[in-house]
């Protein structure tokens, strides 16, 4: 088990992280995790990560990436 101290903030308290929970998370400055508290419990998780385009676009079945003709529908705002 490890130990952590807590550090105040203005009006909150600050606890770190071990080094290694972080690199083995790949969280960093600004990372987003998720708190729960149960009692006396505290339980910190890595947040969950929004995905990025590319991994989005990739999830995407071809089939049904498309519509038919897209390429050929007029304009019908700025888009053009």
């Amino acid at each position: 088990m490890l130990i952590a101290y807590l550090r105040k903030s203005g009006g909150s308290l600050i606890m770190t992280i071990p080094s290694s929970y972080a690199e083995q998370n790949h969280l960093d400055a600004g990372s987003c995790v998720s708190v729960d508290i149960n009692g006396t419990e505290l339980k910190v998780q890595p947040g969950r990560q929004r995905p990025k385009l590319s991994e989005l676009l990739l999830a995407t079945p071809l089939a049904e990436a498309r519509v038919a003709d897209w390429d050929a529908m007029p304009t019908v705002g700025t888009e053009g």
